[in-house]
């Protein structure tokens, strides 16, 4: 009864708390079941069905998970769809060269046929989702050890899975919520054919670069367009040039009236990662141990690579992704310190823990009690353990040799494994997989990354206990890194793609078995995954702790944060376009958008970072904005709301009242950097390209209004 009871209180707190209008990031299924009377009265004037069917056409269909880490949305019943820059900046990289500079210069095809396919990209559509909570935890009972509950889990998610894939038409995914209290399945479709349409050139699409990255006031076109490929049939298909632009089964239509504080923006998208229920000691070890380190080795990381990057065009083109990416987390995390730090959040955090303490402590609730006290244990015990591993993954996420026994020594190490008959089959694809590669790295650079890198590590990880073999791996070239990679590099098949090509024409499996890059590459990794039996236990203590933790912090209602963390899974956020206090670097009349001339007020010619075309600058002097200009005569860039988001929101749809698209999501502003972990109401705002922004660049700068005929603009 006392469980029963308990249960029906959560879900009471978990509907009721649906009336904040400014947070929370929302599962679709729920939105009829709780009322959203709130979003009605901010502006929404859609039905529930209208925003999520499964029977009907409905505005989920047009939301797509881009490429696994972003959003994207469907613009035109042909499969056109648009996502930020900084998300297809990968695949726009992949499909540039020095003598055509997709990257820098921009790019739009004149026609369908002249669209590019990148190597690898995908789009995932969601079809459905539902809770199996009560099927899971059935299985649960009577459940004593987390190895156990975890191997149940397991085999009834693999259960779900096949039940619901339709025998492969569909990728299903049992994601768990409120730290394993709860479950659903997510079913989706997946399409592979992608092809480039359009970019800007980067000096509109990255304009302010690093230096305006999570900051306002913004000017920046971040977006670009892809279209999805199809068979004949609509179905997903491999690339083929038989393949179709997908008839698409709902697009969102444009509109290009403008916006002003107070009106209604809704964003839905893939939020990929809040810690909302971060106990203090795990914000203090971001704090104190693992942030830093991120900071320190993105830093060094990028420095290695920036070197090479200056000199020659092929390796930037190469690099600029990874750089990108490293710049952006390197920011990040350097703001979330701050952040977390000028909102004392741990101290907060640790005042909501005392009070639960005294909540545990009454005999109705004892079976809570203890747990804060085994939740930081946790953490004392990881603190050492956390800075180690963060210096390894950001080397590991830099250095595409330190990961290569994960990625292209698995595919040479079958073939040498196998017979004869068996690698004339795998030569040719294999050999394609070789050129691939090292058309994608640059020697020099990697071996920069890896000299810079290894160093920090080994002298950054000196209170927990670092790779063992690396002593005897630097052998006579101890303490001289540089010494060490050169030798590596030296002595192993994978120091170029000829010794590479040369060594599968004579396969041997003892002499790759102990290359020095691949032995390496097996420490890196094996180190960062390594778990002592006493880790373990600590661990297995830990998780059920936080589960336990969480459910009473909800039963309690001691904490408001009574909605899902996110984890990739589609999401709706709510609120309303929202200027921050008045700033004099902005020239915008009221603080909650940007304009052309606010961008060319920043311009600084041949600037890696503020640099502009010649025609953008021409076209506002004229006052050109054709019909994409504000009422007020101005040509507007970026705007403010107040929605809930975090990283995996980029290039999420902001949609109005009536559904209908007005912005771009890109960012957030560097006041609210702790929103992954705690929410402000006051400052907290989400950054958007306004869409007419975007169509004017497509339509009056590159002269594409051939895209923008394929929309359905509403004026």
């Amino acid at each position: 009864m006392t469980r029963m009871k308990s249960t029906l209180v959560a879900f009471l707190l978990f509907v009721g708390f649906f009336v904040r209008a400014d947070e929370g990031m929302w599962f679709l299924m729920h939105i009829e079941r709780l009322k959203y009377r709130d979003m009605q009265k901010l502006g929404l004037q859609l039905t529930a069905e209208e925003i999520y069917s499964i029977n009907n056409n409905s505005l989920k269909d047009a939301i797509l998970q881009f490429n696994g880490g972003c959003t994207a949305e469907i613009i035109s019943n042909q499969g056109l769809i648009l996502t930020n820059h900084h998300c297809g900046y990968d695949a726009i990289a992949e499909l540039s060269t020095p003598e055509n500079d997709y990257l820098t210069n921009g790019w739009w095809a004149k026609t369908k046929a002249e669209e590019m396919k990148p190597n690898s990209l995908f789009v995932r559509f969601f079809v459905r989702m539902d809770d199996c909570t009560i099927r899971i935890k059935r299985r649960l009972r009577g459940v004593d050890t987390e190895e156990e509950r975890e191997k149940i889990i397991k085999e009834e998610i693999t259960l779900i899975e096949k039940e619901n894939s339709e025998n492969g038409k569909y990728v299903v995914s049992v994601k768990s919520f409120f730290q394993g209290n709860e479950f659903y399945y997510f079913v989706y479709k997946d399409y592979k054919d992608v092809r480039l349409v359009g970019t800007p050139p980067s000096s509109i699409g990255k304009f302010g670069g690093d230096t305006d990255n999570w900051e306002w006031p913004r000017h920046t076109g971040d977006f670009s367009m892809f279209r999805i490929y199809s068979d004949e049939n609509g179905n997903p298909a491999e690339y083929s040039e038989k393949n179709i632009p997908l008839t698409t089964k709902y697009h969102l239509p444009i509109n290009i009236s403008g916006v002003k504080p107070g009106d209604f923006a809704m964003i839905l998208g893939y939020p990929g990662r809040t810690n909302r229920w971060l106990p203090s000691g795990g914000i203090n070890q971001n704090l104190e141990y693992a942030y830093p380190a991120w900071v320190e080795a993105s830093k060094t990381a990028m420095d290695a690579m920036k070197k090479n990057m200056d000199l020659d065009d092929k390796v930037r083109l190469n690099y600029a992704s990874k750089y990108a990416s490293l710049a952006n987390y390197w920011k990040n995390r350097q703001g979330m310190i701050d952040a977390l730090k000028k909102f004392e959040t741990a101290k907060i955090k640790s005042i909501n823990e005392e009070t639960f303490d005294e909540w545990a402590s009454k005999e109705e609730n004892n079976e809570y009690s203890g747990l804060t006290n085994t939740l930081n244990k946790y953490y004392d015990y990881t603190n050492e353990k956390s800075r180690h591993d963060n210096y390894l993954m950001v080397l590991m996420r830099a250095s595409s040799i330190a990961v290569l026994s994960r990625t292209l020594n698995t595919k040479i190490e079958s073939y040498t494994k196998a017979n004869k008959k068996e690698r004339e089959n795998l030569k040719k694809e294999l050999v394609k997989t070789i050129n691939e590669f090292y058309l994608s790295i640059d020697i020099n650079t990697e071996k920069k990354i890896l000299t810079d890198g290894i160093l920090l590590y080994y002298s950054k990880s000196q209170k927990y206990p670092k790779i063992k073999q690396l002593d005897s791996l630097l052998g006579s070239s101890k303490r001289d890194f540089g010494l060490f990679v050169e030798n590596l590099f030296k002595n192993s098949i994978y120091s170029s793609e000829k010794r590479l090509l040369k060594f599968i024409k004579k396969p041997n499996y003892e002499e790759l078995s102990k290359d020095p890059i691949i032995s390496l590459s097996r420490e890196l990794i094996s180190q960062l995954n390594y778990r002592s039996d006493e880790f373990i236990e600590i661990q297995n203590l830990y998780n059920a702790a936080y589960r336990k933790f969480v459910e009473g912090m909800r039963v309690s209602q001691i904490s408001t944060i009574l909605y899902p963390d996110a984890n990739s899974t589609l999401r709706l956020t709510y609120g309303k376009v929202s200027p921050l206090p008045p700033d004099k670097r902005n020239d915008a009349r009221i603080n909650y958008y940007t304009t052309l001339q606010g961008t060319i007020n920043k311009y600084k010619p041949n600037d890696e970072e503020f640099d502009l075309p010649k025609r953008l600058i021409e076209l506002n002097d004229k006052k050109d904005f054709g019909e994409y200009a504000d009422k007020g005569g101005y040509m507007p860039v970026n705007f403010l709301t107040d929605n809930d988001i975090t990283g995996g929101n980029s290039g999420s749809p902001v949609l109005n009242g009536k559904g209908e698209l007005i912005g771009l999501a890109f960012d957030g502003n560097i006041e609210a950097m702790a929103g992954d972990v705690i929410f402000d109401t006051k400052l907290q705002k989400t950054i958007n390209v306004d869409i007419r922004y975007v169509l004017f660049i497509i339509d009056k700068y590159a002269g594409a209004k051939h895209i923008v005929d394929e929309m359905t603009i509403i004026r």
